[in-house]
């Protein structure tokens, strides 16, 4: 298939255009490299970058795309908090002019990047993906627009689009990793401490109903993530739009978190106990059972300590600070 990955010189989205060119797909690159690295970019893909809002100079209608993969967006949930004009306009907006170039091209087929953090977590079970949603951030509320658009573009104009709900995307493939700036994700940021780049890490919160009193999150590797994406492009059917959960299933607590880093990397790493944030949630775990049954998928990688060692892998032989 010709697909169109949007975002594509970023994080997750670097890592599926990767695995889709080794899959003999023609890819096309779409990013605007605010904050994606255009090495992420795999060799035998073509690269345009263009914001989200010009992506009509690409997706024409006599271009010849089967599908599109839209990972380009602004994900930052503070950021969102104090400037969520931002991500209307990228997010929302840009999103807007992504499906108005897919209509006009007749494109057949789309998988979005979502997220699981618009959910609920209200009694620690697994989250299917009939869980109550209730955004708590700008961010979280852009995703779960998009996916509304998307049901609708499915109804209305027979779009086939699949929306899959990440949970916490973790680990490395080879020199593709987390490299974001200011960085907001646990595992990263412990690994910073582990290579002294910060001093210190500040865990909030350690009186919640949880084995240790620390937050419970489920960790999924990138690698797995890409893969449910070549999964989903097979599944998608025409004026249908389906929504599948991505984790392990599993919950790691933040104390977890640290002491595996610990272990890995043969670090210490320094930990300074904070109060909870307001916002946090005491467990936020996938069920992922939708997209094992309907899409044959399942996590590859999902121990905690062989994401962490990839993700180190990569901090310290890859990443420039």
């Amino acid at each position: 298939m010709k697909l169109l990955v949007t975002g594509g010189a970023g994080y997750i989205g670097g890592v599926v255009a990767h695995k889709l060119v080794a899959a003999g797909h023609e890819v096309v690159v779409l990013d605007d490299l605010s904050t994606g690295h255009a090495e992420a970019v795999p060799d035998g893909a073509e690269f345009r970058q263009l914001p989200i809002h010009q992506v009509g100079q690409v997706l024409t209608p006599g271009a010849g795309f089967d599908g599109v993969l839209h990972f380009a967006g602004k994900i930052e949930v503070a950021e969102s908090v104090v400037r969520p004009d931002r991500y209307w306009d990228v997010n929302v907006t840009g999103s807007l002019a992504l499906l108005e170039a897919i209509r006009n091209a007749g494109t057949p087929r789309m998988i979005f990047s979502s997220t699981g953090s618009m959910y609920v977590a209200e009694n620690g079970e697994p989250l299917t993906e009939d869980a109550r949603v209730r955004p708590g951030n700008p961010y979280a509320a852009s995703k779960l627009m998009v996916d509304m658009m998307l049901a609708g573009e499915a109804r209305g104009f027979g779009l086939g689009a699949v929306s899959l709900r990440y949970f916490n995307a973790s680990g490395a493939v080879g020199a593709l990793g987390e490299r974001h700036d200011p960085e907001s994700h646990l595992i990263p940021i412990v690994l910073q401490v582990a290579a002294g780049e910060r001093d210190r890490l500040k865990l909030y919160g350690t009186d919640y109903p949880t084995p240790d009193g620390t937050c419970v999150r489920d960790y999924i590797h990138v690698s797995d993530l890409a893969d449910a994406h070549l999964l989903a492009l097979e599944a998608i059917k025409p004026g249908e739009h389906e929504v599948f959960n991505l984790g392990n299933g599993n919950g790691y607590t933040n104390k977890q978190v640290v002491e595996a880093v610990r272990e890995v990397t043969g670090k210490d790493v320094p930990v300074d106990l904070a109060p909870r944030r307001s916002g946090d949630a005491a467990v936020t775990v996938a069920s992922s059972a939708k997209a094992h049954s309907v899409l044959g998928w399942k996590p590859a990688k999902p121990e905690l300590s062989e994401i962490i060692a990839d993700a180190w892998r990569f901090h310290t032989e890859f990443r420039r600070p």
